[in-house]
C-alpha cells in the first residue's frame, strides 16, 4: 500500500538537492578514479572494442539493463554497432543472437547478478571478449571478464541505501565515455550522425545547405548591367524577394533584395540597373555548412535568402528561410 504523501515545499526542495549532491560525489568519485587505477582499464576497453569486427552487446539486469539498454542505442547511434540482450532472456535462447566476433558489454553493480551467468560463461566457452562494468571487485563478474571498469561503490541517493541512482548514474556516465571516447576514435562526424539520425529536429539541425538549396533555373541570378524593370520580374517571377548579381566572368559580385527597391523608391527605378542600387557585399553560404548554421546566419543579419556559392564565388543555389522552416531547423 501507497503511503501518503507528506512534504512541504521547503523538504522537497531538501530531497532534490541532497540526491543532486550525493549523486554529484559520485561523479566526482569515478572522475577521481579515472586519473587513477580506472585509467588504464578504460583505453584496454576502448581499444577491445575498437577491434572487433563484430557488435557490442550489451546486457544487465534490473535498473542496470535499463542503463544497458540507452547505452547500446548510444553506441549504435555514434557509429559502433550494438544492441541489448537482457540477461534473463539469454537463458532462454538469445544466446544465439551474440557471434563470435561480438564482444559483451556486462553491466552490474555487485557483479552477483544470477541471471548473468549463463551469458559469462557463453562468452568464456566461445572466446568472446567479455568487459564489465560493476563495483564488486572481486565479483565473479570482475573475475571472469577481460576488462574490468571497476566504479567506485559510492553512497546511493536514496536515503535507505536500496534504490539504485548513484551507481547507476555512473554507469552510464562511464558508457557514455566508451561511446564517445570510441566516436572520436573514429572520426565520427556530423554527417555520420546525421546518417543514424534523418528524422526529427535533430535530423533536421545535421542537414547541410546542399541538401535544401534550390538550383539550376529556380536560382534568381542576372548579369551586371541588367535594368532594374527586368531583374523586378526575376525577382517577381522567382518568390525569393531577391536576385543574385553576376559579373562578367560569372561570380556573384552583388545583390538586390525587396529591401533594397523599397529604399530607393524616391528614385526612377526604371532608369537605374542592378548596379546603382545592388549591396556589393551580400551574405553567402558554402553548400557543406549545416543548414543550423545558415538559420543563425539569416537571423544574425535580419534576411530571408542567402545564395549559395562554391569556393570560386560562382553561385550554386539558394537557401530561403521557408526551406529551413519546411525542415523544421527554423
Amino acid at each position: 500500500m501507497r503511503k501518503a504523501v507528506n512534504l512541504t515545499e521547503n523538504s522537497v526542495l531538501e530531497s532534490a538537492k541532497r540526491t543532486i549532491a550525493t549523486e554529484r560525489r559520485g561523479l566526482e568519485a569515478l572522475e577521481r578514479a579515472l586519473n587513477n587505477g580506472l585509467s588504464g582499464p578504460f583505453t584496454q576497453a576502448v581499444e577491445t572494442i575498437g577491434d572487433i569486427s563484430g557488435r557490442v552487446i550489451v546486457t544487465g539486469v534490473g535498473k542496470s539493463g535499463h542503463i544497458g539498454a540507452k547505452l547500446a542505442a548510444t553506441f549504435a547511434s555514434t557509429g559502433t554497432p550494438a544492441f541489448f540482450v537482457h540477461a534473463a532472456e539469454a537463458n532462454h535462447g538469445d544466446l544465439g543472437m551474440i557471434a563470435k566476433d561480438d564482444l559483451v558489454l556486462a553491466i552490474s553493480k555487485g557483479g552477483e547478478s544470477a541471471e548473468l551467468r549463463s551469458i559469462i560463461s557463453y562468452t568464456r566457452r566461445f572466446s568472446i571478449p567479455l568487459v564489465s562494468i560493476t563495483c564488486g571487485a572481486e565479483s565473479s563478474l570482475a573475475k571472469a571478464s577481460d576488462v574490468v571498469l571497476l566504479v567506485p561503490n559510492e553512497e546511493e541517493a536514496c536515503p535507505n541505501g536500496l534504490a539504485p541512482t548513484t551507481s547507476t548514474l555512473m554507469q552510464l556516465a562511464v558508457g557514455d565515455a566508451l561511446a564517445v571516447a570510441l566516436l572520436e576514435a573514429r572520426g565520427f562526424t556530423a554527417g555520420d550522425f546525421h546518417v543514424f539520425h534523418p528524422g526529427g529536429k535533430l535530423g533536421a539541425s545535421l542537414t547541410h545547405v546542399a541538401d535544401i538549396m534550390h538550383t539550376g533555373e529556380r536560382v534568381p541570378l542576372v548579369p551586371q548591367g541588367t535594368p532594374m524593370p527586368d531583374a523586378i520580374q526575376v525577382l517577381s517571377r522567382k518568390h525569393f524577394g531577391c536576385v543574385g548579381v553576376l559579373d562578367g566572368n560569372g561570380r556573384l559580385c552583388g545583390i538586390v533584395t525587396e529591401g533594397d527597391m523599397a529604399r530607393n523608391l524616391t528614385r526612377n527605378l526604371a532608369e537605374l540597373t542592378v548596379d546603382d542600387i545592388m549591396t556589393r557585399t551580400p551574405k553567402v553560404v558554402k553548400p557543406t555548412v549545416l543548414a543550423t548554421a545558415a538559420l543563425a546566419l539569416l537571423n544574425k543579419h535580419h534576411i530571408g535568402a542567402l545564395i549559395v556559392v562554391d569556393d570560386d564565388n560562382r553561385a550554386v543555389g539558394l537557401v530561403h528561410f521557408h526551406d529551413l522552416l519546411r525542415i523544421g531547423v527554423a
